[in-house]
């Protein structure tokens, strides 16, 4: 069987961020966005949590905002079902998830398979899940990070776009040294982005090769 290859998409895009709490990483794509670096628009930005301070972010910018609650569906497919018609509905190429803290279910991996990218606080595949700048400082490891990498049904695990180190401190504590991640995280998230939206990804299997880089 050949290998599958994916490649984004060389075109102005449209994208949806999805987000529970501050979107920090929105903001950093946004204004990426703004100032010409990024040939997209933000269609949509979803959330999970009503009070969500990065939807009132998005709704003073004057973007289009949607809340779905989760507690009106029985279960987290019938719920990524919804939320999957009203990214349809909205034609978007490209869904940013940027602190939402739900795990999608395998349905929304499939139907937006190589075109759903998350970014993760540590240098996967090493600590995935929650926590990780602790687990970092728990291990004793002299580097952290981020990764920008796109979704799959297995949490934290697909294949990786970009990567930023950082120095892990001998005094860091978890408050700390998740300020410097975040710092990189606004760089290197919209680059990710910018890249898609260039037509220079390209997936094969686990691993994405940047065109022309």
């Amino acid at each position: 069987m050949a290998e599958e290859i994916f490649v984004s998409p060389k075109k102005k895009g449209r994208i949806a961020v999805f987000l529970s709490g501050r979107g920090s990483n929105f903001r950093a794509i946004h204004e990426a966005i703004t100032a010409g670096k990024i040939n997209a628009s933000v269609a949509l930005v979803f959330s999970n949590v009503e009070a969500a301070p990065g939807l009132l972010t998005a709704r003073e910018r004057g973007l289009e905002t949607f809340y779905l609650n989760p507690k009106l569906f029985p279960n987290r497919e019938e719920y990524d079902k919804e939320a999957v018609r009203q990214v349809r509905k909205r034609d978007v190429d490209l869904v940013c998830l940027a602190g939402y803290m739900r795990i999608l279910s395998p349905y929304f991996c499939r139907e937006f398979k190589s075109r759903c990218l998350n970014i993760h606080p540590a240098l996967l595949p090493s600590f995935p899940g929650l926590h990780v700048q602790q687990k970092a400082i728990d291990w004793g490891v002299k580097f952290s990070g981020a990764t920008v990498h796109f979704v799959a049904e297995e949490v934290d695990m697909g294949p990786i776009v970009i990567q930023a180190m950082v120095p892990v401190l001998q005094d860091d504590t978890e408050e700390t040294l998740a300020a410097r991640i975040l710092v990189e995280e606004h760089k290197i998230y919209p680059e990710a982005v910018r890249l898609f939206f260039e037509g220079r990804l390209e997936v094969r299997g686990r691993r994405v090769f940047i065109r022309d880089a």
